[in-house]
């Protein structure tokens, strides 16, 4: 029987858990979260006889191709086609023929610590910051006066691997005139941005510190942190105050980058952006002796390409520090693109803007996931397929819940 398959990159992610998964739980096991284990799990299972699958077979010519089930976790490198191409044809409802801008929020290395330890809290308050001073910046008439529609997605990694908390917009250059609390007036212009550019970056980065800030506040007066090792001391006010004090003295980084071209390009930037996991299965080069190589990009010395060797418990340390509590949202609409209100602020927009929806092309999903009768045999082109479920290892006929 032939378990022929689609083409896939020499080395996986998954292949490092298989070879070298049991030793790093045996070691790491004790501060790992469910959601941890569980992508670990999910990932070396992935699209293997054990979560079953089906078997394909042409009665015309007899071939027989055996295709076995995603595990569907949103960290799997496999498992996003799928998602982000049925995204995509949700979102490209939404977009707008104005300008788009591309901006990102960072932490700062010593938030970033403490958020590893309270990644819900921080990662939650990071998308509050950024979004408020979005709006409140854009509400202002000094700047702009308008209220605009704002897409954050949340990435937790560096090209290293290592933890690197922020939150890539997509922006409206312009939006629906508004009072300075982000209302829309009764009845709204439209405000657009001057050419090539939004708001002002020192702007945007000094607001984004002190709501950042006094959210951190706000959450230790309520009790939402924990501490852990070498964060103890700042459990004592004093400490904590004085960590707070030196935080207020950095500049925060706040990242805007030219504007997109127009609709088609904000949507290939969401195909890529979007869906996207901490490391790519395509990045990975050898697995050897215990070693994981990649590739990376070193920022700081011109973008150049580079290549990373860590050991492979290395390796999935900083992998699983990626994954996110489970039910934790990581892409989230605001402003003009805020569930409750989107569809009619979105046709008042294109009312005032003299413009239908905008027509895009949106990817379609990865071939494995076609109905085998639409993909035809590959060996003679008959769509006569029979199709034969596979169960799963344990005998169960399901495939996992998506975990996404």
């Amino acid at each position: 029987m032939s378990a022929a398959r689609s083409e896939r990159p020499a080395l996986e992610v998954a292949d490092v858990i298989r070879e070298h998964g049991e030793a790093f739980l045996a070691k790491h096991g004790g501060w790992l979260t469910d959601a941890q284990r569980q992508a670990l799990r999910d990932l070396a299972r992935c699209r293997t006889a054990a979560l079953g699958g089906h078997v394909e077979q042409c009665p015309d010519c007899g071939h027989e191709r055996i295709a076995y089930n995603s595990c569907r976790n949103r960290h799997c490198p496999k498992c996003q086609a799928l998602s982000r191409a049925r995204w995509l044809a949700k979102e490209v409802q939404s977009l707008l023929p104005a300008e788009y801008h591309h901006m990102v929020f960072t932490l700062p290395r010593e938030v970033a610590d403490l958020a590893l330890a309270n990644p819900g809290t921080l990662y939650r308050a990071l998308f509050q910051a950024a979004s408020a001073t979005l709006r409140d910046v854009a509400a202002d008439r000094k700047w702009l006066g308008a209220s605009v529609g704002v897409l954050l997605v949340l990435h937790t990694w560096g090209q290293n691997l290592h933890h690197h908390p922020h939150v890539h917009g997509v922006v409206t250059g312009g939006g629906l005139s508004c009072n300075r609390q982000g209302v829309v007036e009764a009845s709204p212009r439209w405000v657009p941005c001057r050419p090539g550019f939004f708001l002002p970056v020192r702007v945007l980065s000094r607001v984004f510190r002190g709501k950042y800030l006094d959210l951190l506040r706000q959450a230790v007066i309520e009790k939402e942190l924990v501490f852990p090792g070498r964060l103890a001391a700042l459990q004592e006010t004093a400490a904590f105050a004085d960590w707070l004090q030196s935080l207020w003295q950095q500049e925060w980084v706040v990242y805007v980058k030219p504007p997109f071209g127009g609709p088609g390009q904000v949507l290939k930037y969401l195909a890529r952006y979007t869906h996207r996991v901490a490391i790519s299965n395509a990045r990975l080069l050898n697995l050897q002796d215990g070693r994981v190589t990649f590739h990376c990009k070193d920022y700081a010395d011109g973008h150049k390409s580079k290549t990373m060797t860590l050991t492979a418990e290395e390796f999935l340390r900083r992998f699983v520090q990626h994954v996110l509590p489970k039910g934790f949202v990581k892409m989230r609409h605001y402003g003009l693109l805020a569930n409750r209100h989107r569809e009619e602020l979105l046709t008042r927009c294109r009312c005032l803007l003299l413009a239908a929806a905008v027509p895009a092309a949106v990817p379609g999903p990865a071939t494995v996931n076609e109905p085998a009768r639409a993909r035809g045999c590959p060996h003679c082109g008959s769509r006569r397929l029979a199709v034969r479920d596979l169960p799963c290892e344990d005998g169960s006929p399901k495939a996992p819940s998506d975990t996404s």
